[in-house]
C-alpha cells in the first residue's frame, strides 16, 4: 500500500510558476512510476506528466516546454515544476503511483492516488 500526499498548490497569476510535491509512504518508492493528472471543473481528468521507475519522462502536449516532472527517490517525493502558467492550467492536480510502471498516460494504469491539490491561475 502506498499513500500519496500532494502539496504546493495555490493561486498564481498567469505567467507565474508553482512547484507541486507528492510525497509517498513506504520504502519502495523507487519502484513506482509517478504520474500527475489534473481535473478542471466540469471536465474529465486528464494526463499531465509522468516519470517511470527508471526515469523516463512523458508530457501532455499542452504542458510540454512549460512543466517539468522529476523525482527524488531518497525523499520519496515526486515534483511537478510548472512555469508560464496559463488560466487553462487551473485544476485540481493529482499525483498517482504505478508499481513498476512505464509512465503511462492512462489513469487506470495507476493503483494509488493522492487527494489532490488545487491550482488556480488568474488572468
Amino acid at each position: 500500500q502506498v499513500q500519496l500526499v500532494e502539496s504546493g498548490g495555490g493561486l498564481v497569476q498567469a505567467g507565474g510558476s508553482l512547484t507541486l510535491s507528492c510525497t509517498a509512504s513506504g520504502r519502495t518508492f523507487s519502484w513506482y512510476a509517478m504520474g500527475w493528472f489534473r481535473q478542471a471543473p466540469g471536465k474529465e481528468r486528464e494526463f499531465v506528466a509522468s516519470i517511470s521507475w527508471s526515469g523516463g519522462r512523458t508530457y501532455a502536449d499542452s504542458v510540454k516546454g512549460r512543466f517539468t516532472i522529476s523525482r527524488d527517490n531518497a525523499k520519496n517525493t515526486a515534483y511537478l515544476q510548472m512555469n508560464s502558467l496559463k488560466p487553462e492550467d487551473t485544476a485540481v492536480y493529482y499525483c498517482a503511483a504505478d508499481h513498476l510502471g512505464d509512465g503511462s498516460s492512462s489513469y487506470p494504469a495507476y493503483e494509488f492516488w493522492g487527494q489532490g491539490t488545487r491550482v488556480t491561475v488568474s488572468s
